[in-house]
């Protein structure tokens, strides 16, 4: 695994130390299973935070916990502190949509509106800020733009459904709707795991882009894209927080036998 290759992050990105997530003795369950044992972590604002472990260690629980995306699967409950931005998500009277306007996601699976790649992006902005017209169109465009798709589809936009486009173009479409409403934390859980390499490519220098203005979290099981793209990475096993630490010194200086038997494809 080659920290240089691809694309890599710039060190000015992460000199902020302000703390914008925090988790102390976080624990979620799901039912009578404890899928998040006691979590003690903090993320930094700006730059790129990756997770990584072996499927179902937590990691994705973890980044579905941060804007409640979990509170639909039956069973859950979260204990212990988590604080985002100052304020603690599952506090009563919390305003989901407005939270998940501030902590925006992108999935696994391209998930677009079945609709114009125009009113794919133009829902939230209008839902959220009540934007119309020649504002709209300009907000559409520089999302569109900042997640490096207007090229493409200029020229049909506002005919042309988000369904007929390629993945990758299909992920670049969910990432712009999502920084359309303009979101202080992205999280994207295996964002590259459907695509070609090229659209990989593409995606990744997207998140290092993004990174400059955002707190991004991402989940993955490619340790080389981890390498890549981040500036700390957390790496989970059986629900708990085995080690955190900036990216290049966890690959290179991992401090638990967990962490090293992992990066180094002993198991995973």
């Amino acid at each position: 695994m080659n920290h240089s290759q691809g694309a890599s992050i710039n060190p000015a990105v992460n000199t902020t130390d302000e703390v914008i997530v925090s988790a102390k003795g976080l624990r979620v369950y799901y039912g009578d299973k404890e899928a998040l044992k006691g979590i003690d972590f903090s993320i930094t604002k700006l730059g790129v935070t990756a997770l990584i472990g072996p499927s179902g260690c937590g990691k994705s629980t973890f980044l579905r916990t941060l804007n409640r995306m979990n509170d639909r699967i039956p069973g859950f409950r979260v204990t212990g502190n988590l604080i985002i931005e100052g304020e603690n998500p599952y506090a009563k009277g919390v305003d989901l949509l407005e939270l998940r306007r501030k902590v925006g996601m992108v999935f696994q699976k391209p998930n677009p509106f079945p609709k114009s790649i125009y009113e794919n992006i133009a829902v939230g902005p209008r839902a959220h800020y009540g934007i119309r017209g020649s504002k709209l169109d300009q907000v559409v465009e520089e999302a569109l733009n900042a997640a490096a798709l207007w090229d493409e589809v200029k020229d049909d936009y506002k005919r042309k459904s988000g369904l007929s486009l390629s993945g990758g173009q299909q992920q670049r479409l969910c990432i712009a709707r999502m920084l359309a409403v303009n979101p202080d934390i992205v999280l994207m859980d295996e964002p590259c795991s459907a695509l070609d390499p090229i659209s990989t490519g593409r995606i990744e220098e997207l998140i290092v882009s993004l990174s400059q203005t955002k707190t991004v979290v991402i989940v993955t099981h490619n340790l080389q894209q981890a390498e890549r793209v981040s500036s700390h990475t957390a790496f989970f096993m059986f629900g708990e927080l085995v080690e955190a630490a900036p990216t290049e010194e966890l690959f290179a200086n991992p401090q638990r036998d967990a962490t090293r038997d992992y990066v180094s494809g002993r198991f995973g």
